[in-house]
């Protein structure tokens, strides 16, 4: 195995002082040239590394930003992390992104380890419903943002969607097409987002003098395409079968127009449907699909931003606030059936 290369056997090759090398990497401007091409000969010859942990113990900060996000196979997470990452990079730092599966466990796991690599703040759309993984991490002193999530009960900053109001637009498009039964397919009923695009639905169906009886509750365990799948499962099955579905995600949304499609049910004529988020699939699928867009890649920018801000403070003038972006109803050809 290749030992790694030091900054004092750069010094040994270049005829220099550890001192030296140091300021060439750093301080480049104060080394003379012929001395600076020297050592920068010999780092290329070495092939040297700066060992940028080394650094980081010794400045305290890291040029690290953390993003912990419910499921990076989900476009609209990677949306989220461009934006995040255009960010940081401007400001000279990088983005280690990591996926919690929608597990509280890998949650608790993953914010363990930006802990441990001390990093300068966290992006978190977080999992555990319970909040004690955000309590825990707490205690570390580091900065940290709810991306996706207001910040319900907690003092930091947050960057989220009015899922109230988007739930609201789905199902009023689907009501003012005509539609007076409508299955709502949910994802996991811990998720804040699932609960607040449910109650947008219904508040949509109370404008129009429905019950909370028109809506049909499908709850999944996950959001992807399989759990979609499966929810268009059930929902074939059901004796009086909505006539349109709203999805709490595309991916879901995806899903079930799939298993539409296996059955040989017309989409939008036998069944509207409606998805969330607006990812690139959506308007790419076999039946382009009407969508609510949350705007992820401003959403992670402006995320990374408020980090930055509170980090380079090192909390004080930093002032904490919750921002709530509006989606925006996207309609495709998936929903446009008059009834």
């Amino acid at each position: 195995m290749a030992q790694s290369v030091g900054i004092k056997d750069v010094a040994r090759a270049a005829g220099v002082s550890v001192g030296t090398v140091s300021n060439v990497i750093n301080r480049p401007d104060s080394v003379a040239t012929e001395t600076r091409a020297r050592v920068l000969s010999a780092i290329d010859r070495l092939g040297y590394v700066r060992s940028e942990s080394a650094r980081q113990l010794r400045a305290g900060r890291s040029r690290i930003m953390g993003l912990l996000v419910l499921d990076m196979g989900n476009p609209f997470f990677v949306d989220v992390a461009r934006g995040a990452e255009r960010a940081a990079r401007e400001d000279g730092l990088g983005v280690m992104v990591c996926n919690s599966a929608q597990s509280a466990s890998e949650e608790a796991e993953y914010l363990s380890l930006f802990a441990e690599q001390r990093v300068r703040g966290v992006l978190l759309t977080p999992t555990d419903a319970s909040g004690r993984n955000i309590d825990s991490f707490r205690r570390h002193g580091i900065p940290f943002v709810l991306v996706d999530r207001v910040a319900e009960g907690t003092t930091e900053c947050s960057v989220s969607v009015d899922d109230v109001a988007g739930g609201a637009l789905a199902v009023r498009h689907l009501v003012d097409a005509g539609h007076r039964s409508i299955a709502y397919v949910s994802g996991p009923p811990g998720l804040n987002q699932v609960r607040d695009r449910r109650t947008g639905a219904l508040n949509a169906l109370a404008e129009a003098g429905l019950g909370p009886d028109n809506l049909r509750e499908l709850p999944t365990e996950r959001l992807d395409v399989a759990a979609g799948r499966d929810a268009g499962a059930r929902l074939l099955g059901l004796a009086d079968r909505p006539t349109a579905v709203f999805c709490a995600n595309d991916l879901l949304a995806l899903g079930v127009l799939q298993a539409m499609y296996a059955a040989g049910v017309t989409v939008p004529d036998d069944l509207a449907i409606v998805g969330y988020d607006d990812i690139e699939f959506a308007a790419a699928a076999a039946v382009p699909l009407t969508s609510v867009r949350q705007p992820a890649v401003t959403m992670g920018a402006l995320a990374a931003e408020l980090l930055l801000e509170e980090s380079e403070t090192n909390g004080k003038r930093h002032e904490h606030r919750r921002v709530v972006l509006q989606p925006e109803l996207v309609v495709r050809r998936s929903s446009l059936t008059a009834r």
